[in-house]
């Protein structure tokens, strides 16, 4: 594997880590959201760490900048759906403040690279 330098990044490790607590999560919705919204929260978070890692291999601070922009709406994006989660009932109040937890240190450290 190529020794790249987004996976020094602690935002790119922590968005990797909520990456693997959604698929988990969703692994235990509905078979009938597998298509619908399990499908969409896994795109959406997968989309912050992949946005993080293009954006990083960026040379202008403005290109680099427009990925982190592009990570942290991905990330506004699984808020909602999570939100959706709740109101539906498929998520437990200890999974719900583990990904709360995460996202906000997410959107914050994201938010600081911008």
């Amino acid at each position: 594997m190529i020794k790249l330098n987004h996976k020094n990044l602690n935002v790119y490790k922590k968005s990797v880590q909520l990456v693997g607590e959604i698929y988990r999560l969703t692994e235990s919705y509905p078979k009938s959201e597998t298509f619908g919204l399990a499908s969409q929260m896994r795109r959406a978070s997968v989309s912050i760490p992949s946005n993080i890692a293009e954006g990083s291999s960026r040379k202008s601070d403005k290109d680099r900048k427009r990925f982190y922009r592009i990570s942290r709406s991905s990330l506004v994006e699984l808020d909602t759906q999570v939100e959706i989660s709740i109101n539906l009932n498929y998520l437990k109040n200890d999974e719900i403040k583990k990904l709360e937890k995460l996202a906000n240190e997410v959107f914050a450290m994201l938010s600081n690279m911008i």
